[in-house]
């Protein structure tokens, strides 16, 4: 009997392994795990997230704060992946995290910024590499620390699709700007003191005297990384619910049609 139990239980399973390849590729479920590619000479490691569908699919980059990569920033590209973009979180700091501010700082500080673009460079190639990707619909997003990296990728990457900035640091040199070829979609915070609203628009002004597309916002209420509800005193969960969804219209339009 006990044979007998065991020969059904096989059966069972392999019954569920059949239904399940048969399942339409929608009903996949979202997938994630750790990747490593080239940068120069060193071996980088990346969090990518994969939609439910198979095939291929646009991809977005995603910057992490200056906290560096951590359980939120891994949860932001999750949820890019569910809209049906592979997500690749880049991890800047190779390995370091921070869970406080005095650390997050001397990450922050210590990062060479020419390795951080080398590093980004080779997740955007990485991404090309890829046969589900597309190669022409790769974007960029990053908060913080990551937003004023996403715009500097712009400014290097000449192939990338589209960029969205949250509260980073923004150029206003019109050499700077003239090299930006993708569309820009930023969202700041009023009460930011470290980019407040005149530096925002001294860069909506720049970007517009070239002709470039630009669209930006400035939340009234909302300081620096207002998006974060690990940020317990300047969260705001309606400003942060409005500026994601902004995020998700601009990659439609610029990744998916």
């Amino acid at each position: 009997m006990a044979k007998e139990g065991g020969i059904r239980t096989l059966l069972a399973v392999i019954m569920g392994v059949i239904v399940w390849a048969g399942l339409p590729a929608r009903s996949l479920p979202q997938s994630s795990t750790s990747v490593q590619y080239q940068s120069g000479n060193t071996t980088v490691t990346g969090y990518l997230a994969l939609p439910r569908s198979q095939g291929e699919h646009p991809a977005i980059i995603v910057i992490h704060e200056w906290w560096g990569l951590n359980d939120w920033v891994r949860q932001q590209a999750d949820k890019l992946a569910d809209q049906g973009y592979i997500a690749l979180a880049v991890d800047l700091y190779r390995g370091q995290l921070a869970t406080d501010a005095e650390t997050a700082h001397e990450l922050s500080r210590g990062l060479p910024q020419d390795r951080a673009i080398s590093d980004l460079k080779a997740a955007f190639d990485y991404l090309v590499s890829r046969r589900d990707v597309e190669k022409d619909k790769i974007g960029v997003v990053g908060w913080c620390m990551g937003g004023g990296y996403a715009i500097l990728l712009a400014e290097d990457e000449p192939k990338l699709a589209a960029c969205a900035v949250n509260y980073g640091a923004l150029p206003t040199d019109p050499a700077n700007i003239a090299k930006i070829a993708a569309p820009v979609l930023g969202n700041f915070g009023a009460e930011d003191h470290g980019i407040p609203p005149a530096a925002v628009n001294a860069f909506v002004a720049a970007m517009k005297a070239q002709g470039k597309s630009v669209d930006v916002k400035i939340y009234d209420g909302a300081g620096h990384a207002f998006e974060n509800p690990d940020n317990t005193a300047g969260y705001r969960p309606e400003a942060a619910k409005e500026a994601w969804n902004r995020m998700l219209g601009f990659f439609n339009s610029t990744l998916q049609q």
